[in-house]
Order: structure tokens, then sequence, then C-alpha cells
């Protein structure tokens, strides 16, 4: 009994000192909100308006599970997510009553079905496509989706392996990202396609310029199939890659031969390329010294650049064209870019993509140079339209992620990611199981493969790369919906030639 007692008494002291030091640090605070001048929340409600901030900051996790409705969260919404994440786990991706989906707004994509669909035993595997045709080592895949780009720095090792062992099950590439070729991409046998960034990440010399040495060494490894030169990305068109200086560890600094802790920030374009000429000269350098496929990535604003290089590669000769251009949309992600940059700047991918490739068909380019689309193509209905309005690849980065695991909590640029994807914190990191992922993304990637081929069925066609822009419908204004090759009328007579 008195054991007893001695125990209440001293939990009652515990309680009262804690509320002494509670009651301390609620007056610290008061005087400390009322004096300062920065905050007018703080100075007219002391204590309080302190959890404003609280509450801000806890609203980015719980909005998209107590607030918004399935079809109303940006970037992306919970249905987008939820299908992603079920493909991901093999799961039923069939749904019952009715659609949530809103088929009234302007841009709405409606498909076409045809009276008369493609039987199962008639619906064939994707047709093998050339990439690189004038290389020493031309490229051939049948994927559809392919995984965008990713640097390391940007996510995390056990992200970047996830992916390259998903990518090999899966039978799809890989992009690198401007970050250069990390143990953790070969790790997983996949094809790789490395990217040079403005900073030349990983094939820089002493200058930071480009170096052929380098260049040779990475094009060694049998998985780099192709390079991608890139010009631009989705969400920070004219703006160079951002990594703060908290995620540049050493691994990723001596990766991308940079100095550790700082900030990782590449120039705003290439120094050597500043026309069609200059661009043109960089790819066939490229390509000469890697003897492997070589592309480039950019966002669109304008298309008189796009014909200028359509011009000057047929006055070269066609063997002189880069072997495919990655159109990436200006709703594009990013690990961390300005607001003004990614509200404002480029085009859409529905705009920009049936433009460049009227373009290319307009100068008999389109065969040559193959067309991989990119930016917020997560869902099978998106990459569905792709294809049909002239892609011959779609890319995805935030699909993949969302196979991760990414439950978007909008931390990418903070090395505070939750789910261990944008992170290189190890306690968070220990939460992103590898070989667990990994099944996820091979099962993400099969999963979009399958359903473009239900739509491309629907359709009537036996493959998806036999989508046309008849099969597309967008909806317009006045609420009634148009024909893609109504509103981009040049190119689907010119494709189906292509038998």
């Amino acid at each position: 009994m008195d054991s007893t007692l001695k125990w209440l008494e001293l939990l009652s002291e515990i309680i009262l000192l804690a509320l002494i030091g509670l009651v301390l640090v609620v007056v610290v605070l008061y005087v400390i909100d009322v004096r300062q001048t920065q905050s007018t929340v703080r100075r007219n409600f002391p204590v309080i308006g302190r959890f404003r901030f609280l509450f801000e900051h806890l609203g980015e996790f719980f909005r998209q599970y107590f607030f918004a409705m399935d079809r109303e969260e940006m970037p992306f919404n919970r249905a987008q997510r939820s299908w992603v994440y079920r493909a991901a786990k093999a799961l039923d991706n069939t749904v019952a009553f009715g659609s949530t989906r809103d088929l009234r707004p302007a841009g709405t994509l409606l498909f076409v079905n045809t009276a008369y669909p493609t039987m199962e035993r008639d619906a064939l595997e994707a047709r093998e496509v050339e990439i690189g045709p004038y290389c020493e080592k031309p490229y051939r895949t049948n994927s559809i989706l392919n995984i965008s780009a990713m640097s390391f720095g940007a996510i995390s090792a056990p992200a970047v392996t996830a992916l390259s062992n998903g990518a090999r099950m899966a039978g799809i590439w890989m992009n690198t990202g401007e970050g250069g070729l990390s143990p953790y991409h070969l790790e997983g046998g996949a094809d790789i396609v490395f990217q040079i960034g403005t900073a030349k990440y990983g094939v820089r010399d002493g200058s930071g310029g480009l170096s052929d040495e380098k260049l040779r060494a990475i094009a060694a490894h049998d998985q780099v199939v192709m390079f991608e030169l890139k010009l631009s990305q989705g969400a920070k068109p004219g703006k160079g890659g951002i990594l703060p200086g908290a995620k540049v560890t050493e691994e990723i600094a001596r990766i991308r031969l940079i100095t550790p802790g700082e900030d990782s920030i590449s120039p705003n374009r290439h120094p050597e390329i500043t026309d069609e000429k200059e661009l043109l000269d960089m790819i066939d350098r490229i390509r000469s010294v890697t003897g492997k496929p070589t592309g480039f990535k950019a966002v669109m604003g304008g298309f008189v650049w796009i014909e200028k290089l359509c011009e000057e590669i047929l006055a070269r000769g066609i063997e002189s064209a880069p072997d495919f251009i990655t159109i990436d949309s200006a709703d594009g992600g990013t690990g961390a870019a300005p607001m003004s940059l990614i509200d404002y700047m480029g085009l859409p991918i529905k705009e920009s993509l049936p433009a460049v490739v009227d373009i290319l068909t307009r100068y008999g380019l389109k065969e040559r140079i193959k067309v991989v689309a990119s930016g917020k193509l997560i869902n099978p209905g998106e990459a569905a339209f792709a294809l049909c309005t002239g892609a011959d690849f779609v890319q995805s980065a935030r699909g993949f992620m969302f196979a991760l695991g990414c439950i978007q909590a909008l931390q990418c640029n903070r090395n505070t990611c939750p789910t261990g994807i944008t992170t290189h914190d190890p306690k968070l990191q220990r939460g992103l199981d590898p070989t667990d992922k990994a099944t996820r993304v091979a099962n993400y990637a099969k999963g979009m493969h399958k359903e473009i081929g239900i739509i491309a069925h629907s359709c009537g066609v036996p493959e998806p790369r036999e989508l046309r822009r008849h099969h597309c419908r967008i909806v317009q204004e006045d609420g009634r919906s148009l024909a893609v090759d109504v509103i981009y009328p040049t190119v689907d007579n010119l494709r189906e030639s292509r038998g």
C-alpha cells in the first residue's frame, strides 16, 4: 500500500512539473509572439496562431485522405493514384456502378469504340520498333510505356534499384535522368537511356564540358542502349536541374563529378548549343563517339525552331537526324523548380505532341525520328491518347513513383520524403524494400500495357500502335466532342500509308 502511495505521489509530482513546464513554455511563447513583428497572425493571436502553420503542414498529408473528392485533387487525384496503386499490387482494377469521371468539361478525352471490337484471339503484342537505323548499334524494343528521367540524387538508391529491377522484369527501359549513371541503375539489368543534362553530370571534363572519354566509358556498358540530350524539362523549361546541397552526398557527388554538400544547379542550357546546327553537331558527336542512338528531350513553346531543325536535317541528309525526340509536357514533374515556371511555362502534351508530329510528317521525317511522349501520362487513357496522336512510345516518372509507394506528400525537394523515394535519410529509406517495389514497378508497367491494349481492342485495332487520331475525341466548350483528326487533321492519312 505504501509503495502504491509513493508511486501515486511521484506521478502527481511529475504531472505537476509537466504542467508548470507547459505553462512556462506558453508564457515564453506568448511573450515572443506579442513582441515579434514578422507574423501578424502570431502577434494578434499569440501561441494559438502557431497552430496555423502546423495545420497547414499537416494538411498536405491529410487532405487527400479526408477532404478531397476522388477527382478533384492536384496534381494527381485519388482516382488516378488508386489505379496505379492497384495495378502495382496486381489487384483487380475493375470498378462498379459507374464512372466518377465527369465527361462534360472541355478537354475531356473520349475514345471511339467500334461496333466490331478486336477478338482476344486476334489481339497482338505491340510491334517492335527500331530506333537509330544509321547507328552502329540500333536499339529495338516493343515496349510502349517506359520509365522517364529520374536522377539518382533526386531519388534514393533503393528507389533506383527497385526501378532498375522492375524495368528488367517488365522488359522496358529506364532513363537515368541528368544525374549520371550509378551502380543502382546497372544493378537490375534493365535497358538504360543515359541522359546528358546541361551540366554534363557523369560525362563532364574538368571545365564542365562534354568529355568523349567519359562518354565512351558510359557507352561501354551494354545495358546503356541510348543517349538523350536534355534541352529542357516539363516543369521548368528554361531552367537547369536543381539538387539542394542537403541531398548532394559523397556518393552522389562522386557520380556527378561535383562537390559534396553544395547545391547542384545546372546551367539554363547547353553552352555549346545556340541553334539547330549546333544541336545536330552535338547529337552527331555523341552518336559517333558512342555508336548508339541519340536524341533529345524538350518542352515545346514555339514550333519555328523544330521547323528550322527539320530543314537543316534535310540539307545535311536524313542520317543526321536525331534518332528520337522526347516531348515533355508543361505539366511534367520535378524534384525542385520555381513555381513561376511550373505554373506558367511551356505547352501541355495535348497541344505540343500532335503539332510536332505534324511538322515531322510534313518534312518526311516521322518514320526516321521516333517520338516519345512524356508528362503526366500515368493512366491508360492518357497514354492511349499519346499513341493516337503520333507517339511511338510513352514515358512516365510519377506513375512509377506511385508504383514505388509515393503518397504525393510534396516533400521531394526537402530530403524528408516519408516513403523513402526522394530522400537520402537512411531512416526514411528503410521503409522502401527494393525487392517488393521492383515487383510493383513491373506490375504497373504490365498493367498499363494490358489496359492500353484493352482500349485499342475496343477501338477495333489489334495492337496499341495502330491507334489513330480518329479513335479519340476531345470535348469542346459547347459540350460536344470533336475527333482529334478534325482538330489536328494533317497526319492520319499519312500515318496510314505506313502499312
